[in-house]
């Protein structure tokens, strides 16, 4: 604690000998006194670490240059228009403080902000390099709050990241971070952060000063854009600005709760606990959302699939006025959002669907097929859907081909869900040439690719008798489904390789596509078929299509272990001996009998 106050006191007395010649006499005696009662209250408050009354006023009298001339100089850096304006302060005979250099490459950064052509020229200029070597020679007497800008500066005006005064710029900073407030901290990783990456040693220093003293930030501004500006680049930084945030969501506003959720969607982090918050008080509070907001909210649950029934209501019940002044482009990006949470609101996607059919002329390809992707996604289809799908048909019809072989198999699997297909998109997708490039491949998007040109082609099959093909053979596609099937126990592919032994050719007979039977008599809820073998021995042939199993025709095979016992045959009338009830089963004595499952009696 001594030490502690014989330091407060020298720093004191230093500042105050620092100030005295550049104040008025009666400045001096205000100056002695307000120390004097600094003192007293150090001494006094032992918790009293912080710079006191002093400190503000030292601060303020450095902010107002207290020498005319350097307060006119100022006033010239500020109203300068062009570069060659603040390059000429250089040549006259005027007195430059230290600060004063640092603002002229300040205000030279604002002026070229939107002029790299006028940046790349003055960086050849002799009268810039005699600024920065100015600048260096004068670093550590710059201020704080102008340092963090020059940096920021420095990186706008593109300098090498091998420059000299750049570098020593950014080691000035290195040394002061621990003197830097918080807020500056904040605007130096918001500001400068993306351009730290050639120098990792002073980005890792300013993540770890943000983390530690997270606690200092009183503001939801300063957390929200920590979220966005850095988050990613650390995880308990992270960790510690949505505990932040989670603190300070009650006097977020609107603006301050789409960045979070925005942010958390960019990264792709599911904070469950913060989504809740944000989602209560989206409920709760009456906030007036633009369509831009809304867009935005839409977008972020959707990404990260999170699901509150009444803020989706809200959401889709305020979107629907603002419906005839969206652009095709936000009118499929809403569609897609509500896709990816499956959630329907019939009223909004009827405007949807019509405010497509009104600007046809405007509407886009891509923006028509993620329109169609949603509506098939969520087994939609408009009221008007001889326009909408006339318009589908009319507008990728003839730019079918010319779409990415992904989005062709895309657009027609929607087709397909909503009983739209003709076959001449048929013949496209499943053309060989087309569905070869995604049998082979094991990226998880060319696998789900091929599962709906499955789908397409069983489409064909079984909806569209008049089409002749192409379809996908079966030689290619049941090696596929097999290597596939993740589930099979070893037992069971044992199994399967003895019976494809005993079939001798994979046409009589497949295992990788689920089949479904009714229950007794033919009816109640559908339940898992046992998988059924195709043999000559059976009584129905795949070539049959009156003994294909029900659901099922023709060319379609049942897959699956067969039936290894068939139902005994009893004739007509004849009564099927049932087990006792269960009230009349009874040992001798009068006991029970125990069924032992796995150790347990029943």
């Amino acid at each position: 604690m001594a030490a502690r106050l014989v330091k407060r006191c020298a720093c004191l007395l230093r500042e105050a000998t620092l100030l005295a010649p550049v104040v008025a006499p009666v400045g001096r005696l205000r100056l002695a006194s307000v120390a004097h009662r600094t003192l007293t209250f150090s001494a006094t408050c032992p918790s009293s670490h912080f710079p006191g009354p002093l400190s503000g006023l030292v601060e303020k009298e450095q902010l107002s240059a207290p020498y005319p001339e350097h307060q006119e100089v100022e006033r010239l850096i500020e109203k300068a228009t062009r570069p060659e304006e603040l390059l000429e302060l250089l040549s006259d005979s005027r007195c430059l403080q230290e600060n004063h250099a640092a603002l002229m490459l300040i205000q030279l950064s604002r002026l070229l902000s939107d002029k790299p052509e006028d940046r790349a020229l003055l960086v050849q200029d002799a009268r810039f390099q005699q600024l920065l070597h100015l600048v260096d020679s004068q670093i550590s007497a710059v201020w704080h709050g102008t340092l963090v800008k020059l940096l920021r500066s420095l990186y706008a005006l593109a300098l090498p990241a091998a420059c000299r005064e750049l570098r020593s710029v950014e080691q000035e900073v290195r040394w002061r971070l621990r003197r830097l407030k918080y807020r500056q901290l904040a605007f130096l990783a918001e500001s400068s952060a993306t351009h730290m990456r050639e120098s990792p040693e002073l980005l890792a220093e300013l993540l770890l000063h943000l983390e530690r003293r997270w606690t200092e930030i009183d503001d939801g501004r300063t957390a929200v854009a920590l979220m966005a500006k850095t988050g990613h680049l650390s995880e308990p930084l992270m960790n510690r600005l949505e505990d932040k945030c989670l603190e300070l969501v009650e006097r977020f506003g609107p603006d301050e709760l789409r960045k979070v959720l925005v942010t958390l969607a960019a990264q792709n982090r599911r904070s469950v606990p913060l989504l809740r918050a944000v989602s209560y008080h989206l409920v709760q509070k009456p906030f007036p959302l633009t369509k831009g907001m809304l867009l935005d909210l839409a977008y972020a649950y959707g990404k990260l699939g999170f699901h509150q029934t009444q803020v989706l209501q809200r959401l889709a019940a305020d979107l629907l006025p603002h419906v005839p002044s969206l652009t095709s482009g936000e009118v499929a990006r809403g569609a897609k959002s509500f896709a990816l949470l499956k959630w329907l609101s019939p009223p909004l996607f009827e405007a949807l669907a019509q405010h497509v059919i009104d600007r046809a002329h405007t509407v886009t390809v891509p923006h028509l097929c993620n329109v169609l992707l949603a509506f098939a996604h969520l087994n939609f289809r408009p009221e008007r859907e001889d326009k909408f799908f006339g318009l589908v048909h009319e507008k990728l019809g003839p730019k079918l081909r010319s779409l990415h072989p992904a989005l062709q198999v895309d657009v027609v699997w929607a087709l397909c869900v909503l009983q739209q297909v003709q076959g001449e998109v048929l013949r496209v997708v499943l053309c060989p040439e087309l569905h070869a490039r995604f049998l082979g491949s094991e990226s998880p998007k060319d696998q789900s690719t091929f599962q709906k040109l499955l789908h397409i082609s069983a489409t064909a099959q079984l909806e569209h008798p008049e089409y002749t093909g192409p379809l996908l053979p079966a030689s290619d596609w049941a090696p596929w489904l097999l290597a596939c099937d993740g589930k099979a126990t070893p037992l069971q592919k044992e199994l399967r390789d003895t019976l494809q032994g005993l079939l001798g050719s994979p046409s009589r007979g497949s295992f990788a596509v689920a089949t479904q039977r009714r229950g007794a008599a033919g009816h109640g809820r559908p339940v898992p078929a046992p998988e059924r073998l195709c043999s000559p021995a059976s009584h129905s042939s795949l070539g049959d299509p009156a003994a294909a199993p029900w659901g099922q025709e023709a060319g379609v095979p049942a897959l699956g272990v067969p039936q290894l016992q068939q139902p005994e045959q009893r004739p007509a009338g004849a009564l099927r001996p049932g087990p006792a009830s269960r009230a009349g089963r009874r040992l001798p004595g009068g006991r029970r009998p125990l069924l032992r499952v796995a150790g347990a009696q029943v």
